[in-house]
Protein backbone atom coordinates (compact mmCIF):
# COMPACT_ATOMS: atom_id res chain seq x y z
CA UNK A 1 0.00 0.00 0.00
CA UNK A 2 1.58 3.28 -0.66
CA UNK A 3 2.39 5.75 1.90
CA UNK A 4 0.11 9.00 2.28
CA UNK A 5 2.32 12.40 2.44
CA UNK A 6 0.41 14.86 4.28
CA UNK A 7 1.44 18.67 5.41
CA UNK A 8 3.05 18.36 9.61
CA UNK A 9 -0.69 20.02 10.42
CA UNK A 10 -2.96 17.12 8.67
CA UNK A 11 -3.73 14.32 11.02
CA UNK A 12 -4.86 11.56 8.32
CA UNK A 13 -8.23 9.48 9.43
CA UNK A 14 -8.30 6.24 7.33
CA UNK A 15 -11.23 4.85 5.63
CA UNK A 16 -13.04 2.28 7.82
CA UNK A 17 -13.80 -0.97 6.23
CA UNK A 18 -15.69 -4.06 7.06
CA UNK A 19 -13.76 -6.82 8.40
CA UNK A 20 -16.25 -9.21 6.62
CA UNK A 21 -15.40 -7.56 3.17
CA UNK A 22 -11.63 -8.13 3.53
CA UNK A 23 -9.65 -10.88 1.79
CA UNK A 24 -7.27 -12.99 3.60
CA UNK A 25 -4.24 -11.04 1.92
CA UNK A 26 -6.04 -7.68 3.67
CA UNK A 27 -7.76 -6.13 0.47
CA UNK A 28 -10.82 -5.25 0.02
CA UNK A 29 -13.18 -8.15 -2.00
CA UNK A 30 -15.98 -7.00 -4.82
CA UNK A 31 -19.25 -7.92 -4.37
CA UNK A 32 -19.98 -8.89 -8.40
CA UNK A 33 -23.06 -9.71 -9.90
CA UNK A 34 -24.03 -10.74 -13.53
CA UNK A 35 -26.98 -10.27 -15.78
CA UNK A 36 -28.18 -11.81 -18.39
CA UNK A 37 -30.34 -12.10 -20.65
CA UNK A 38 -32.26 -13.68 -24.05
CA UNK A 39 -35.43 -12.15 -25.88
CA UNK A 40 -37.14 -15.18 -26.73
CA UNK A 41 -38.23 -18.29 -25.48
CA UNK A 42 -36.89 -20.58 -28.81
CA UNK A 43 -34.78 -23.94 -27.85
CA UNK A 44 -31.77 -21.98 -28.88
CA UNK A 45 -31.97 -18.88 -27.21
CA UNK A 46 -32.76 -20.91 -23.78
CA UNK A 47 -29.61 -22.77 -24.48
CA UNK A 48 -27.58 -19.47 -25.19
CA UNK A 49 -29.26 -18.19 -21.59
CA UNK A 50 -28.46 -21.34 -20.01
CA UNK A 51 -24.69 -20.93 -21.14
CA UNK A 52 -24.41 -17.06 -19.92
CA UNK A 53 -25.70 -18.09 -15.94
CA UNK A 54 -23.10 -21.29 -15.90
CA UNK A 55 -20.25 -19.15 -17.68
CA UNK A 56 -20.53 -16.10 -14.96
CA UNK A 57 -20.92 -18.46 -12.23
CA UNK A 58 -17.93 -19.90 -12.93
CA UNK A 59 -16.01 -16.74 -14.21
CA UNK A 60 -16.68 -14.68 -10.69
CA UNK A 61 -16.00 -17.33 -8.14
CA UNK A 62 -12.92 -18.35 -10.25
CA UNK A 63 -11.76 -14.71 -8.80
CA UNK A 64 -10.53 -14.62 -5.18
CA UNK A 65 -11.02 -11.41 -4.54
CA UNK A 66 -14.24 -11.18 -5.98
CA UNK A 67 -17.37 -12.38 -3.74
CA UNK A 68 -20.45 -13.77 -6.08
CA UNK A 69 -23.58 -10.87 -5.47
CA UNK A 70 -25.47 -13.05 -7.41
CA UNK A 71 -26.56 -14.16 -11.06
CA UNK A 72 -29.84 -12.11 -13.06
CA UNK A 73 -30.90 -13.82 -15.33
CA UNK A 74 -34.51 -12.57 -17.34
CA UNK A 75 -35.42 -15.26 -19.78
CA UNK A 76 -37.95 -14.75 -23.09
CA UNK A 77 -38.28 -10.75 -22.00
CA UNK A 78 -37.44 -7.99 -24.52
CA UNK A 79 -34.97 -5.90 -23.77
CA UNK A 80 -36.60 -2.32 -24.94
CA UNK A 81 -38.08 -2.15 -21.06
CA UNK A 82 -37.52 -2.89 -18.09
CA UNK A 83 -40.92 -2.63 -16.29
CA UNK A 84 -41.24 -6.23 -17.16
CA UNK A 85 -37.36 -7.60 -16.41
CA UNK A 86 -38.10 -8.85 -12.75
CA UNK A 87 -34.73 -10.04 -11.96
CA UNK A 88 -33.06 -6.87 -13.34
CA UNK A 89 -35.67 -4.94 -11.32
CA UNK A 90 -34.17 -7.41 -8.33
CA UNK A 91 -30.56 -6.02 -9.04
CA UNK A 92 -31.09 -2.53 -9.32
CA UNK A 93 -32.70 -2.49 -5.57
CA UNK A 94 -29.67 -4.46 -4.40
CA UNK A 95 -27.71 -2.08 -6.15
CA UNK A 96 -29.20 0.95 -3.66
CA UNK A 97 -28.92 -0.98 -1.04
CA UNK A 98 -25.10 -1.10 -1.62
CA UNK A 99 -24.76 -5.11 -1.56
CA UNK A 100 -23.45 -5.00 -5.05
CA UNK A 101 -19.91 -3.34 -6.28
CA UNK A 102 -19.32 -4.54 -10.01
CA UNK A 103 -21.96 -5.87 -12.68
CA UNK A 104 -20.56 -7.80 -15.72
CA UNK A 105 -22.70 -7.80 -19.08
CA UNK A 106 -22.31 -9.46 -22.04
CA UNK A 107 -23.30 -6.79 -23.96
CA UNK A 108 -25.38 -2.85 -23.75
CA UNK A 109 -27.87 -4.75 -26.22
CA UNK A 110 -28.24 -7.25 -23.32
CA UNK A 111 -28.70 -4.80 -20.39
CA UNK A 112 -30.77 -2.26 -22.54
CA UNK A 113 -32.26 -1.96 -26.03
CA UNK A 114 -33.76 1.53 -25.07
CA UNK A 115 -30.84 4.09 -25.29
CA UNK A 116 -33.12 6.49 -22.86
CA UNK A 117 -33.06 3.73 -20.06
CA UNK A 118 -29.37 2.36 -20.15
CA UNK A 119 -27.80 5.93 -19.73
CA UNK A 120 -30.44 6.70 -16.88
CA UNK A 121 -29.45 3.35 -15.27
CA UNK A 122 -25.87 3.79 -15.97
CA UNK A 123 -25.93 7.41 -14.31
CA UNK A 124 -27.82 6.45 -11.13
CA UNK A 125 -25.45 3.40 -10.61
CA UNK A 126 -22.49 5.25 -11.70
CA UNK A 127 -23.55 8.06 -8.77
CA UNK A 128 -23.72 4.89 -5.93
CA UNK A 129 -20.17 4.10 -7.57
CA UNK A 130 -20.80 1.03 -9.33
CA UNK A 131 -19.31 -0.30 -12.27
CA UNK A 132 -21.01 -2.06 -14.86
CA UNK A 133 -18.31 -3.84 -17.06
CA UNK A 134 -19.68 -4.57 -20.86
CA UNK A 135 -17.40 -7.32 -22.06
CA UNK A 136 -18.23 -7.06 -26.03
CA UNK A 137 -17.51 -3.24 -26.37
CA UNK A 138 -14.62 -3.72 -23.78
CA UNK A 139 -16.57 -0.61 -21.57
CA UNK A 140 -16.30 0.42 -17.92
CA UNK A 141 -18.62 2.70 -16.62
CA UNK A 142 -16.80 4.59 -13.91
CA UNK A 143 -14.34 5.72 -16.66
CA UNK A 144 -14.53 8.92 -17.66
CA UNK A 145 -15.47 8.41 -21.36
CA UNK A 146 -17.87 5.68 -20.80
CA UNK A 147 -20.98 7.87 -21.31
CA UNK A 148 -20.56 9.16 -24.87
CA UNK A 149 -19.27 5.29 -26.05
CA UNK A 150 -22.27 4.41 -24.20
CA UNK A 151 -24.91 6.42 -25.84
CA UNK A 152 -23.70 5.27 -29.23
CA UNK A 153 -24.02 1.61 -28.59
CA UNK A 154 -27.31 1.96 -26.88
CA UNK A 155 -28.44 4.37 -29.86
CA UNK A 156 -27.29 1.30 -32.07
CA UNK A 157 -28.90 -1.31 -30.26
CA UNK A 158 -32.27 0.54 -29.98
CA UNK A 159 -32.04 1.54 -33.74
CA UNK A 160 -31.62 -2.15 -34.06
CA UNK A 161 -34.58 -2.88 -31.63
CA UNK A 162 -36.62 -0.86 -33.89
CA UNK A 163 -35.81 -2.45 -37.21
CA UNK A 164 -36.39 -6.18 -35.94
CA UNK A 165 -39.59 -4.70 -34.83
CA UNK A 166 -40.86 -3.52 -38.23
CA UNK A 167 -39.51 -6.98 -39.62
CA UNK A 168 -41.73 -8.58 -37.17
CA UNK A 169 -44.82 -6.22 -38.09
CA UNK A 170 -44.25 -7.02 -42.11
CA UNK A 171 -43.88 -10.54 -41.15
CA UNK A 172 -47.65 -10.32 -39.09
CA UNK A 173 -49.13 -8.51 -41.68
CA UNK A 174 -48.44 -10.36 -44.64
CA UNK A 175 -49.09 -13.87 -42.75
CA UNK A 176 -52.48 -11.96 -42.08
CA UNK A 177 -52.98 -10.89 -45.98
CA UNK A 178 -52.04 -15.14 -46.48
CA UNK A 179 -55.24 -15.80 -44.09
CA UNK A 180 -53.28 -17.50 -41.29
CA UNK A 181 -54.60 -17.04 -37.88
CA UNK A 182 -52.84 -16.97 -34.90
CA UNK A 183 -55.02 -18.03 -32.36
CA UNK A 184 -54.81 -17.31 -28.20
CA UNK A 185 -58.15 -18.99 -26.50
CA UNK A 186 -56.71 -18.78 -22.84
CA UNK A 187 -59.53 -16.27 -22.46
CA UNK A 188 -61.91 -17.92 -24.84
CA UNK A 189 -64.97 -19.97 -23.03
CA UNK A 190 -66.01 -22.63 -25.11
CA UNK A 191 -62.22 -23.47 -27.23
CA UNK A 192 -58.95 -25.14 -26.80
CA UNK A 193 -55.90 -25.53 -28.80
CA UNK A 194 -55.88 -28.45 -30.80
CA UNK A 195 -53.22 -30.93 -31.63
CA UNK A 196 -53.34 -29.55 -34.93
CA UNK A 197 -52.99 -26.03 -34.05
CA UNK A 198 -56.68 -24.72 -34.32
CA UNK A 199 -59.58 -24.54 -32.13
CA UNK A 200 -61.22 -27.46 -30.59
CA UNK A 201 -64.73 -27.08 -28.95
CA UNK A 202 -64.95 -28.17 -25.49
CA UNK A 203 -68.32 -29.31 -25.45
CA UNK A 204 -69.63 -28.51 -21.74
CA UNK A 205 -68.47 -24.95 -22.16
CA UNK A 206 -70.20 -24.75 -25.89
CA UNK A 207 -73.60 -25.39 -24.21
CA UNK A 208 -73.09 -22.00 -21.89
CA UNK A 209 -72.04 -20.19 -25.24
CA UNK A 210 -75.02 -21.75 -27.30
CA UNK A 211 -77.56 -20.65 -24.45
CA UNK A 212 -76.59 -17.82 -24.53
CA UNK A 213 -77.01 -16.95 -27.95
CA UNK A 214 -80.63 -18.01 -27.61
CA UNK A 215 -81.56 -16.22 -24.89
CA UNK A 216 -80.27 -12.67 -26.16
CA UNK A 217 -82.33 -13.52 -29.91
CA UNK A 218 -85.37 -14.38 -27.77
CA UNK A 219 -85.08 -10.96 -26.26
CA UNK A 220 -83.77 -11.44 -23.20
CA UNK A 221 -81.25 -8.58 -21.63
CA UNK A 222 -77.68 -9.35 -21.14
CA UNK A 223 -78.07 -8.01 -17.45
CA UNK A 224 -80.10 -11.18 -17.26
CA UNK A 225 -78.16 -12.86 -19.10
CA UNK A 226 -75.18 -12.52 -16.67
CA UNK A 227 -77.36 -12.85 -13.51
CA UNK A 228 -78.56 -16.27 -14.09
CA UNK A 229 -75.25 -17.21 -15.34
CA UNK A 230 -74.23 -15.98 -11.59
CA UNK A 231 -77.06 -17.64 -10.03
CA UNK A 232 -76.23 -21.34 -11.94
CA UNK A 233 -72.35 -21.21 -10.68
CA UNK A 234 -71.54 -21.29 -14.43
CA UNK A 235 -67.45 -20.62 -14.32
CA UNK A 236 -66.05 -18.63 -16.70
CA UNK A 237 -62.36 -19.22 -18.34
CA UNK A 238 -60.67 -17.20 -15.51
CA UNK A 239 -62.02 -19.88 -13.33
CA UNK A 240 -64.71 -17.18 -11.77
CA UNK A 241 -68.46 -17.62 -11.44
CA UNK A 242 -69.67 -13.78 -11.29
CA UNK A 243 -70.73 -11.95 -14.86
CA UNK A 244 -71.67 -8.80 -15.78
CA UNK A 245 -73.12 -7.41 -19.05
CA UNK A 246 -70.01 -6.83 -20.38
CA UNK A 247 -68.57 -10.41 -19.95
CA UNK A 248 -71.65 -11.73 -22.13
CA UNK A 249 -71.63 -8.86 -24.82
CA UNK A 250 -68.23 -9.97 -25.12
CA UNK A 251 -69.12 -13.65 -26.31
CA UNK A 252 -71.91 -12.46 -28.04
CA UNK A 253 -69.80 -10.21 -30.31
CA UNK A 254 -66.94 -12.90 -30.49
CA UNK A 255 -66.65 -13.69 -34.09
CA UNK A 256 -64.73 -16.88 -33.63
CA UNK A 257 -68.04 -18.74 -32.39
CA UNK A 258 -69.44 -18.33 -35.73
CA UNK A 259 -66.07 -19.91 -36.96
CA UNK A 260 -64.97 -16.41 -38.44
CA UNK A 261 -61.86 -14.75 -37.49
CA UNK A 262 -60.42 -10.73 -37.60
CA UNK A 263 -57.34 -10.16 -37.99
CA UNK A 264 -55.50 -7.30 -36.35
CA UNK A 265 -57.95 -6.02 -33.88
CA UNK A 266 -55.31 -4.10 -31.78
CA UNK A 267 -51.68 -2.93 -33.17
CA UNK A 268 -48.29 -2.05 -31.12
CA UNK A 269 -47.92 1.52 -31.15
CA UNK A 270 -44.31 1.64 -29.82
CA UNK A 271 -41.92 -1.44 -29.95
CA UNK A 272 -40.12 0.42 -26.77
CA UNK A 273 -42.93 1.02 -24.73
CA UNK A 274 -44.83 -1.98 -26.03
CA UNK A 275 -48.34 0.05 -25.88
CA UNK A 276 -50.93 -1.90 -27.80
CA UNK A 277 -53.66 0.10 -29.01
CA UNK A 278 -57.35 -1.14 -30.25
CA UNK A 279 -57.62 -1.08 -34.32
CA UNK A 280 -60.29 1.96 -34.94
CA UNK A 281 -59.43 2.00 -38.70
CA UNK A 282 -55.85 3.02 -38.05
CA UNK A 283 -54.62 0.03 -39.64
CA UNK A 284 -56.57 -2.61 -42.21
CA UNK A 285 -58.07 -5.36 -40.51
CA UNK A 286 -58.78 -8.63 -42.14
CA UNK A 287 -62.01 -11.08 -41.91
CA UNK A 288 -61.52 -14.45 -42.73
CA UNK A 289 -64.94 -16.52 -42.84
CA UNK A 290 -65.60 -20.56 -41.59
CA UNK A 291 -61.59 -20.74 -40.48
CA UNK A 292 -62.31 -23.13 -37.69
CA UNK A 293 -65.32 -25.39 -36.49
CA UNK A 294 -68.37 -22.87 -35.20
CA UNK A 295 -70.22 -23.44 -31.78
CA UNK A 296 -72.74 -20.94 -33.43
CA UNK A 297 -74.68 -21.58 -36.84
CA UNK A 298 -74.93 -18.63 -38.78
CA UNK A 299 -78.46 -18.63 -38.36
CA UNK A 300 -78.02 -17.94 -34.72
CA UNK A 301 -75.64 -15.27 -35.48
CA UNK A 302 -77.15 -13.40 -37.80
CA UNK A 303 -80.52 -13.60 -36.09
CA UNK A 304 -78.42 -12.17 -32.37
CA UNK A 305 -77.00 -9.23 -34.68
CA UNK A 306 -80.11 -8.35 -36.02
CA UNK A 307 -81.40 -8.35 -32.36
CA UNK A 308 -78.42 -5.93 -31.59
CA UNK A 309 -78.82 -3.46 -34.47
CA UNK A 310 -82.66 -3.40 -33.43
CA UNK A 311 -82.12 -2.59 -29.90
CA UNK A 312 -79.68 0.00 -31.10
CA UNK A 313 -82.00 1.69 -33.38
CA UNK A 314 -84.48 2.00 -30.47
CA UNK A 315 -82.55 3.77 -28.22
CA UNK A 316 -81.22 6.04 -30.67
CA UNK A 317 -84.78 6.56 -31.90
CA UNK A 318 -85.18 7.01 -28.13
CA UNK A 319 -82.98 9.49 -27.41
CA UNK A 320 -82.50 11.33 -30.85
CA UNK A 321 -81.07 14.80 -29.15
CA UNK A 322 -82.62 14.58 -25.79
CA UNK A 323 -82.13 12.90 -22.56
CA UNK A 324 -85.53 10.92 -21.99
CA UNK A 325 -85.58 9.08 -18.50
CA UNK A 326 -87.52 5.21 -18.79
CA UNK A 327 -89.35 5.71 -15.34
CA UNK A 328 -93.42 5.55 -15.99
CA UNK A 329 -95.30 2.49 -16.86
CA UNK A 330 -95.53 3.31 -20.45
CA UNK A 331 -91.99 4.19 -21.20
CA UNK A 332 -90.72 2.82 -23.96
CA UNK A 333 -93.58 0.91 -24.98
CA UNK A 334 -96.31 3.14 -27.00
CA UNK A 335 -95.52 3.80 -30.83
CA UNK A 336 -97.11 6.40 -33.25
CA UNK A 337 -98.70 4.35 -35.99
CA UNK A 338 -98.03 7.38 -38.18
CA UNK A 339 -94.40 8.03 -38.11
CA UNK A 340 -93.07 5.67 -35.60
CA UNK A 341 -91.77 7.72 -33.29
CA UNK A 342 -92.08 6.63 -29.30
CA UNK A 343 -94.75 8.53 -27.09
CA UNK A 344 -93.58 10.26 -23.98
CA UNK A 345 -95.56 11.72 -21.22
CA UNK A 346 -96.77 15.11 -20.45
CA UNK A 347 -98.60 17.32 -18.07
CA UNK A 348 -101.71 19.10 -19.31
CA UNK A 349 -103.69 21.62 -16.96
CA UNK A 350 -107.40 21.39 -17.13
CA UNK A 351 -109.14 23.72 -14.91
CA UNK A 352 -106.90 23.22 -11.43
CA UNK A 353 -106.06 19.62 -12.21
CA UNK A 354 -102.56 18.43 -13.28
CA UNK A 355 -103.57 15.26 -15.96
CA UNK A 356 -100.37 13.04 -17.03
CA UNK A 357 -101.18 12.32 -21.12
CA UNK A 358 -99.34 10.62 -23.36
CA UNK A 359 -98.35 12.09 -27.12
CA UNK A 360 -96.19 11.56 -29.79
CA UNK A 361 -92.53 12.57 -29.21
CA UNK A 362 -92.44 13.80 -32.45
CA UNK A 363 -94.91 16.21 -32.43
CA UNK A 364 -93.97 17.29 -29.23
CA UNK A 365 -89.89 18.31 -30.10
CA UNK A 366 -90.67 19.18 -33.67
CA UNK A 367 -94.39 19.91 -34.15
CA UNK A 368 -97.25 19.12 -36.38
CA UNK A 369 -94.71 19.14 -40.06
CA UNK A 370 -93.44 15.77 -38.50
CA UNK A 371 -96.84 13.66 -37.16
CA UNK A 372 -100.25 15.75 -37.70
CA UNK A 373 -102.14 12.51 -36.95
CA UNK A 374 -100.78 10.92 -33.47
CA UNK A 375 -103.31 10.79 -30.77
CA UNK A 376 -103.14 12.04 -27.36
CA UNK A 377 -103.82 9.26 -24.72
CA UNK A 378 -105.18 10.12 -21.26
CA UNK A 379 -103.07 8.14 -18.75
CA UNK A 380 -105.67 7.26 -16.62
CA UNK A 381 -107.64 5.70 -19.74
CA UNK A 382 -104.64 3.73 -20.79
CA UNK A 383 -104.12 2.80 -17.39
CA UNK A 384 -107.97 1.15 -17.21
CA UNK A 385 -107.52 -0.43 -21.02
CA UNK A 386 -104.49 -2.56 -20.14
CA UNK A 387 -106.07 -3.85 -16.63
CA UNK A 388 -109.10 -4.77 -18.78
CA UNK A 389 -106.74 -6.62 -21.35
CA UNK A 390 -104.82 -8.31 -18.48
CA UNK A 391 -108.29 -9.37 -16.57
CA UNK A 392 -109.23 -10.71 -20.32
CA UNK A 393 -106.02 -13.12 -20.30
CA UNK A 394 -106.01 -14.15 -16.75
CA UNK A 395 -109.88 -15.19 -17.98
CA UNK A 396 -109.39 -16.79 -21.44
CA UNK A 397 -105.85 -17.69 -21.93
CA UNK A 398 -106.63 -19.01 -25.12
CA UNK A 399 -106.54 -15.99 -26.36
CA UNK A 400 -103.17 -15.38 -25.65
CA UNK A 401 -102.14 -18.33 -27.21
CA UNK A 402 -104.06 -17.39 -30.44
CA UNK A 403 -102.20 -14.15 -30.55
CA UNK A 404 -98.79 -15.39 -30.32
CA UNK A 405 -99.25 -17.63 -33.07
CA UNK A 406 -100.28 -15.05 -35.03
CA UNK A 407 -97.19 -12.69 -34.27
CA UNK A 408 -94.85 -15.87 -35.07
CA UNK A 409 -96.77 -16.84 -38.36
CA UNK A 410 -96.36 -12.97 -39.36
CA UNK A 411 -92.83 -13.18 -37.99
CA UNK A 412 -91.80 -16.48 -40.36
CA UNK A 413 -93.59 -15.08 -43.88
CA UNK A 414 -91.45 -11.68 -42.90
CA UNK A 415 -88.55 -13.93 -42.99
CA UNK A 416 -89.32 -16.04 -45.93
CA UNK A 417 -90.26 -12.78 -47.75
CA UNK A 418 -86.67 -11.16 -46.51
CA UNK A 419 -84.58 -14.60 -48.11
CA UNK A 420 -86.13 -14.66 -51.46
Amino acid sequence: MSTIHTAPAVTLIPARTNPALMTESGTPVTRVAAYCRVSTEEENQQNSYATQVKYYTDYISSNPDWELAGIFADEGISGTGTAKRTEFNKMIKLCRRKKIDLILCKSISRFARNTVDCLDYVRELKALGINVKFEKENIETLSASSEFTISLYASFAQAESESISKNVTWGIEKAFQEGKVRYRLDQTLGYRMGADGKPEIVESEAEHIRWMFRMFADGHSMGEIATILTEKKIMRRNGETAWTRTNVQRILTNEKYVGDAILQKSYTVDCLTHERRKNSGEKTKYYLRDCHDAIIDRDTWDRVHLEFARRSAEIKGRHSGKKYAKKYCFSDLLTCPYCGGKYKRTIWKIGEKSVGVWRCGNRIDHGSRICSKGASLHENKLQNAVVAVVNDMIENPEKVEEAIMETMNQFRTEITEIDT
